[in-house]
């Protein structure tokens, strides 16, 4: 299948621990990662070794609607999103990319290993919108990395029997 890996592990130096990790396993698994913390990395670093001040402000503003209209492209390529749900809230961009991915029918599975609660009541594990638009999905919540392989392979399930 082809996975893509939505959330915000890619801002901190742990994060990219972690989503290195997550990647090697999804690829360990024999799925093709669509995985937007590799779009253009030299052009980021770039923008990011300038000094703060307008014209690093109009290099982003040049560069985010590209980054956005690449993560774009491989989610409308992706038969699954993994969304990591870490943090005292979703992420706002995994959120909206939970939602953009549920409106073109991707099956999408959260992982949450973060013990915190971070809902709006005790009948979710999540925010409930996004919580109801994995589900609703068909797919799921996971609270750990070794439960990724049974969840993708429900949503292969979920995907053959589709077609």
């Amino acid at each position: 299948m082809k996975i893509y890996t939505a959330g915000p592990l890619g801002f901190s130096e742990a994060g990219r621990a972690f989503h290195a990790q997550m990647v090697a396993q999804l690829k360990e698994l024999q799925h093709e990662v669509l995985d937007p913390w590799t779009y253009s990395p030299k052009a980021v670093m770039k923008v990011l070794a300038m000094p703060y001040g307008e014209a690093r402000r109009k290099a982003w503003a040049k560069l985010n609607p590209k980054i956005g209209a690449a993560n774009q492209a491989m989610i409308d390529k992706a038969d699954v999103i993994v969304a990591v749900l870490d943090g005292v809230d979703v992420d706002s961009g995994t959120a909206a990319e939970i939602g953009y991915g549920f409106a073109k029918g991707k099956t999408i599975i959260g992982y949450r290993g973060d013990f915190r609660i971070a809902a709006e009541n005790e009948g979710c594990t999540v925010n409930l919108q996004v919580e109801y638009f994995i589900r609703k999905s068909g797919g799921t919540i996971v609270t750990a990395i070794a439960d990724l392989p049974k969840a993708l392979s429900k949503a292969a399930k979920k995907g053959a029997a589709g077609k």
